[in-house]
């Protein structure tokens, strides 16, 4: 069997070679490498057609005689399945494949599986840490002090000095892999944590809620955790905001679409939000001129939720692993075709 680890600059080739060496086993196999460059992302847009071509080009070669590819970010378009006659198996090292054209590979009986949960423990510490930079103004202090020289006293003031979290009413829109590890972490600060997700049953971390507008008018802080579909596409807007409680924060480590940027820039203006965390936003990379940058109270990062060594790690060992049960000619446990 020859298998091509297609890494990147995140999910190295090393490691999904130690990931496959250590769960394929039960059957030999040949592994060939190939480094995609960046930009990581795999889709073409204005100006880079010749960019998006070379790289199609470098991954068709790359799979003459190929069976298995693991990847992250491949562009397995039509174009280069239809070069790629000996693949049978993609295996993404990402929550979806993306960057698969899943009917196209399912035409050619090629079976696409990824790597759900990988990134499920980085993205909820990364959310509890934005929460706390938000309500302790731990960003802008730092800029006070290290690039500004300012030894801010005003930091020590009641209006200034922030929230802490325990005993602070939480709201979290959202309660699967993420969400249910936040609000773990939540209740161990003391936070009162409340729980909104019409889809989940059974017991939370928490008090369930029965609606979005009960959780949002009695939340000092809001963070969201639903997966972005046509009925949470803008779910946060105007209405929505105007619902939290006076100097409340909203934290969006999800998808930038479940809110609407121009209500929430609006909410923070006029002071209805103390802060927001945004690490997602409705457009990537965010631009230059966005009006989010203009505001103070913002904490922004550049969708770095999901990014920790250990991600890179998991994603290639679930992969080999979805490698190892082809070999063995067992059933996928994460296979869309």
């Amino acid at each position: 069997m020859k298998i091509l680890a297609a890494g990147d600059h995140f999910v190295l080739n090393s490691l999904i070679g130690e990931a496959l060496e250590a769960a394929v086993t039960a059957s030999p196999f040949e592994l060939t490498e190939l480094t995609l460059p960046w930009p990581l992302e795999p889709f073409t847009k204005v100006g880079e057609v010749d960019e998006a071509a070379d790289r199609e080009d470098a991954l068709i070669e790359a799979l003459r005689g190929v069976e298995v590819c693991v990847t992250q970010m491949a562009p397995f378009t039509e174009r280069v399945l239809d070069a790629s006659p000996a693949l049978r198996l993609i295996v993404v090292c990402r929550g979806g494949p993306v960057n698969v054209n899943v009917e196209a590979a399912r035409a050619r009986g090629v079976r696409v599986c990824f790597a759900p949960g990988r990134n499920a423990a980085a993205t909820a510490e990364f959310t509890v840490g934005m929460m706390l930079a938000a309500m302790r103004r731990i960003p802008e202090a730092h800029d006070a002090l290290a690039r500004r020289g300012v030894w801010d006293a005003s930091y020590f003031t009641y209006e200034r000095c922030g929230p802490e979290l325990e005993d602070t009413r939480v709201g979290l829109v959202g309660y699967g892999a993420v969400g249910s590890r936040v609000a773990r972490v939540l209740c161990a600060f003391g936070a009162e944590v409340e729980v909104y997700d019409p889809y989940v049953r059974g017991d939370v971390h928490g008090v369930r809620v029965a609606s979005l507008d009960t959780l949002l008018s009695r939340s000092r802080v809001v963070t969201l955790h639903a997966r972005l579909t046509d009925e949470t596409r803008g779910l946060i807007g105007a209405r929505e905001l105007g619902l939290l409680p006076h100097g409340s924060v909203l934290v969006n480590v999800a998808r930038g679409p479940l809110v609407d940027t121009d209500a929430l820039c609006d909410a923070l203006a006029s002071g209805r939000l103390a802060a927001a965390a945004l690490d997602t936003y409705e457009q990537e990379p965010l631009p230059a001129d966005a009006r989010l940058r203009g505001l103070p109270g913002f904490v922004l990062t550049p969708h770095l939720g999901g990014a920790s060594r250990q991600v890179a790690e998991k994603a290639a060992r679930i992969a080999a692993a979805e490698v190892a049960r082809y070999a063995g000619g067992a059933a996928l446990a994460h296979c869309l075709t």
